[in-house]
């Protein structure tokens, strides 16, 4: 097998990281794994194609040192809670996102891409929203030709998205909903997305662009939870909770030391998340995305 690149992943043990890092290493493309604890990961991955590189995106200097000699980066790296002491959503989807991006610039690496999530708006009402948005500006500036992609929610073996809804279905004889569960997301298949990064590395078509990422089908939540139900043979009861009494909940919650939910998961529940009209997506990439519902029973055997 010839390695012809060197790919450096931030983030590259998360969720949607060990899949980009998986769809490269079986192209045949050298990664260079970079997370705060990647030394723990280490060994992992047994391919000979995997080297591991311990980093924060807060530190420059271990940011500088693991962009060296690469080609391409992408940039997983997500914070979807802050928690007092941790990080904020500003050090990691601004700064960090910006210090990759420009780290990036002067050390002439070719390619670059950013994932964002759809709906990013400065305007948006969600403190993650927003920095998810001032991000890819920041990024945009530092590295005209990144390629943004925002993917709407994510699924897979082993994601937190099906988990939460089997935990939920399972713990509980009603499962409440957010309002009347139409919200519209798009669930898109987390190979599905390491594909189209593979491609969006590779493609001078795509660089300086932006992608939304979405799966074939488009689902309210009320659906997707009957999906579920249907697959794992359960039966509740849907049960409609205003958005306002979610708020309130959310804001009583927030005294305990690791909540259960959050306000900025309540707001995005608020809103579709679905591609957007005269969006680029992954037939622009050459790609075609699959549908949650055939794919559930690889997700959920994943878990037994």
């Amino acid at each position: 097998m010839t390695v012809t690149l060197r790919i450096a992943v931030f983030g590259g043990t998360g969720f949607l990281g060990r899949a980009v890092v998986s769809r490269l290493t079986g192209s045949g493309i050298a990664v260079r794994i970079v997370a705060r604890h990647a030394d723990s990961a280490a060994g992992e991955n047994p391919s000979g194609l995997v080297e591991y590189r311990a980093a924060d995106i807060q530190d420059e200097a271990a940011v500088s040192a693991a962009l060296r000699g690469a080609d391409g980066a992408v940039n997983a790296v997500s914070l979807y809670v802050e928690r007092p002491g941790g990080p904020s959503f500003e050090a990691i989807h601004v700064e960090g996102a910006g210090r990759i991006a420009a780290l990036a610039e002067q050390a002439g690496v070719a390619s670059l891409v950013h994932i964002s999530g759809i709906g990013a708006d400065e305007a948006s009402a969600s403190p993650y929203v927003r920095a998810r948005a001032r991000g890819e500006r920041r990024v945009r500036s530092a590295f005209p030709g990144a390629v943004i992609l925002r993917p709407s929610v994510l699924f897979g073996p082993g994601d937190a998205f099906l988990r939460s809804l089997e935990m939920i279905t399972r713990r509980l004889p009603v499962v409440p909903l957010f309002g009347h569960g139409g919200t519209r997301l798009q669930p898109v298949y987390v190979e599905d997305v390491a594909a189209g990064i593979e491609r969006a590395l590779q493609s001078p078509e795509a660089r300086g662009r932006t992608f939304e990422l979405g799966g074939a089908g488009i689902h309210t939540y009320r659906e997707i939870i009957a999906m579920v139900l249907d697959h794992l043979h359960r039966r509740r009861l849907l049960v409609p909770v205003p958005f306002a009494a979610w708020h309130l909940l959310v804001t009583l919650a927030s005294i305990l030391p690791g909540p259960p939910l959050t306000r900025d998961q309540v707001i995005l529940m608020e809103t579709d998340n679905i591609v957007g009209h005269g969006m680029s997506g992954f037939s622009d990439l050459g790609l075609t995305a699959r549908a949650m519902e055939p794919l559930l029973g690889i997700c959920f055997d994943a878990r037994t």
